[in-house]
C-alpha cells in the first residue's frame, strides 16, 4: 500500500505488516528487513520501507500504573492521546510532550520527542525508565540505565534502527488541574523574542509564534506564549470542583487538499499580521484549556490537507545558544526574501541535549512548514548551508529530504551509531527510507 509520513512527501509504495503481539513482531523480523512505525505522524520518511513496515498500533494495552511515582507501562502502540483522556482526570500528564497527541509511545521514545519544557526538563529520555527492544536476533532485551546501557541511549532518538520497542516504563507529572496560566507577550523583533525567552528561563513551559514574513525592523516579530500548569487556588471557585474538565470542542477537519496556490505570499502574509495583531490585543494572563495550549493544531483534523496533493515539509533545526540570534536571524531573512512564508512557524528554547541521537542541543530551534515544490526545496538547501555554517542540525522526525552531505556535516555522532548497528546485526534487520538516504 502506499505510505506517506504526516507532511504526505515523500510517498512509498510499501509492505505493511501489523506486529499485534511480541510473536508477530519476532515472526516479522526473522521474515527480513523492516521498519517499525506508529502512527504515522513523524513528517517524511524515517518510518517507511518499502520490502516491509510494521505498524505497531494494535500492541496498544496499558500494561500498569503505580500512583506514589506516576509510572506508567504500556505498549508501544498506545497513543499519547489515550494516556491523557485516562489519566488527567486522574490528575497526571506527560512530563513532555511534542505538539501533537496523535503519537504513539514508542514513536516518542524512538524520537526522542521535545516540547515546550526542553529548558527545564529536557526531552522524552529523561522520564523512560526502562523499554523492552525486540532485537535482530529474535531476543528481546530490557533497556535501562543500568542494563543495556548503550543500547538504551542509542535507541532513545534512533529512529527505530536498533530493533522494535515493545513496551515502556514511563513517567508523567502529577497536576492540579487541567488548565494551563499562559501569559502572552508580543515581541516586535527577534531580539525581544529572544529575551522574552531568557527572562523566563523559570518557566515551566514556552514557545514563540513567528511572523516569517516579516522583514527589516519587525524581524522576526513574535508572540511568545509562557505556560504553567495552574494550580487549584488559581481556577475560580467555581470551577475547582471540576479542576479536571475543560470546555468540549467541535469538531473540525479539511476534508480534501486544498489547491496548494491558496498559500502563497499575499495570503499567508494577511493570516500572520492578522494573527499577530491579534495576539497583541489579547496579550497578557489567562487561563486556557491544555489542549489549547499543547495542540491548537490537534482540533483541525487532517490539517495536512491545506498544503495540496503534493503534501508539505517541516524544516526544523536548532542553532547552538551562543550563535542562536545571528544564525536565526539569517533564516528568517532568508525565508522572508523567498516570499514563500510559513504560517507555522515555531521557536523553543533548548537545555542541555541527550545522549545518542537526540536531536536538541542548548540553543533555539526553528520549525517552518513549506508546501512541497521546486523552490521550497531549493530554500531548504540555502537553509542547510546555514545551518551548517553555525554548528547546528536537523530534526530526523521531521526530515523527508536532507542529502547524505549535509547529514555527515552536521551529525558527527553519526559514525558511532553506526558501529553499534554493524555490531549488533542491527544494520540489515532494520532500516528505513531515511537510514538509507543518509547512510545509517
Amino acid at each position: 500500500m502506499k505510505l506517506a509520513g504526516w507532511g504526505r512527501f515523500p510517498v512509498a509504495e510499501c509492505k505493511v505488516a501489523v506486529g499485534r503481539s511480541e510473536a508477530v513482531v519476532l515472526g516479522s523480523i526473522a521474515g527480513g528487513e523492516l521498519i517499525a512505525r506508529g502512527n504515522g505522524r513523524a513528517y517524511g520518511d524515517p518510518a517507511l520501507n518499502p520490502r516491509q513496515t510494521l505498524s505497531m498500533t494494535k500492541m496498544n494495552r496499558m500494561i500498569a500504573f503505580d500512583a506514589g511515582t506516576g509510572q506508567l507501562v504500556a505498549e508501544a502502540g498506545v497513543l499519547l492521546a489515550d494516556v491523557i483522556e485516562t489519566f488527567l482526570p486522574r490528575g497526571w500528564f506527560p512530563a513532555v510532550t511534542p505538539g501533537t497527541r496523535y503519537v504513539t509511545i514508542g514513536g516518542m521514545i524512538a524520537s526522542d520527542v521535545h516540547g515546550k519544557n526542553h529548558h527545564i526538563d529536557g526531552s522524552m529520555r529523561n522520564f523512560v525508565d526502562w523499554f523492552d527492544l525486540a532485537r535482530a536476533d529474535g531476543t528481546v532485551v530490557r533497556c535501562s540505565r543500568d542494563a543495556e546501557p548503550e543500547l538504551f541511549e542509542w535507541t532513545i532518538g534512533g529512529m527505530g534502527l536498533t530493533g522494535v520497542i515493545l513496551r515502556a516504563a514511563f513517567r508523567l507529572r502529577a497536576v492540579e488541574s487541567a488548565w494551563i496560566r499562559q501569559v502572552t507577550v508580543p515581541t516586535p523583533d527577534l531580539d525581544a523574542a529572544i529575551d522574552a525567552f531568557e527572562t523566563s528561563l523559570d518557566a515551566t513551559y514556552s514557545v514563540a509564534w513567528i511572523d516569517c514574513l516579516a522583514s527589516g525592523n519587525a524581524l522576526g516579530r513574535s508572540l511568545v506564549m509562557i505556560g504553567e500548569h495552574a494550580r487549584l487556588f488559581e481556577l475560580p471557585a467555581d470551577a475547582r470542583a471540576t479542576a479536571y474538565e475543560t470546555p468540549r470542542k467541535g469538531s473540525r477537519a479539511v476534508p480534501f487538499e486544498l489547491p496548494s496556490q491558496l498559500l502563497n505570499r499575499l495570503s499567508v502574509g494577511v493570516f500572520n499580521r492578522a494573527y499577530y495583531w491579534n495576539g497583541r490585543r489579547a496579550a497578557g494572563p489567562d487561563l486556557v484549556p491544555w489542549d489549547t495550549y499543547f495542540y491548537p493544531l490537534d482540533a483541525i483534523a487532517d490539517w495536512n490537507r491545506i498544503y495540496g496533493k503534493r503534501g508539505f515539509a517541516q524544516y526544523q533545526c536548532v542553532i547552538p545558544l551562543e550563535r542562536a540570534r545571528e544564525g536565526i536571524a539569517r533564516l528568517l531573512t532568508l525565508t522572508a526574501e523567498a516570499g514563500m512564508g510559513s504560517f507555522l512557524a515555531v521557536l523553543k528554547r533548548f537545555g542541555k541535549g541527550g545522549g545518542g541521537l537526540s536531536f536538541p542541543m542548548p540553543g533555539y530551534t526553528l520549525a517552518l512548514d513549506f508546501p512541497i515544490s521546486p523552490r521550497a526545496l531549493a530554500l531548504f538547501g540555502a537553509m542547510d548551508r546555514i545551518v551548517l555554517e553555525y554548528g547546528g542540525r536537523q530534526y530526523l522526525a521531521k526530515d523527508g529530504r536532507m542529502s547524505t552531505e549535509t547529514f555527515a556535516r552536521s551529525e558527527p555522532r553519526a559514525a558511532d551509531f553506526r558501529a553499534l548497528r554493524e555490531a549488533g546485526g542491527t544494520a540489515r534487520a532494520f532500516r528505513s527510507l531515511q537510514s538509507e538516504r543518509l547512510n545509517l
